[in-house]
């Protein structure tokens, strides 16, 4: 049984922020955990366009706030993103995310 809290990791090395600053993520399960998933909770700045691939792990994400566009990279396939939107990358999609 894995039980984590945010406080716990925040401002740990599962705190991590982009380069650019235009995202933060809490990594509350990873990859290295050893169940085939990861748990993040992610915040990504006002207008700003990430590229993500997670090729280790499937990840599947549940917007709670604020409005988007979701882009498959392999595919082309482009998705609106609003509250109550849930995307599963079970086939370790390259995707961008604005």
């Amino acid at each position: 049984m894995i039980v984590r809290t945010t406080d716990e990791i925040t401002d740990t090395e599962r705190d991590v922020t982009s380069a650019d600053g235009s995202w933060r993520s809490k990594r509350i399960v990873l990859a290295g955990d050893g169940v085939g998933f990861s748990f993040h909770e992610t915040t990504l700045a006002p207008g700003s366009v990430n590229e993500f691939h997670y090729a280790n792990h499937v990840e599947a994400v549940w917007l709670i706030e604020g409005d988007g566009i979701l882009t498959d990279l392999d595919r082309g396939e482009v998705h609106r993103l609003r509250p109550g939107t849930m995307y599963l990358l079970d086939g370790h999609e390259r995707h961008r995310v604005e």
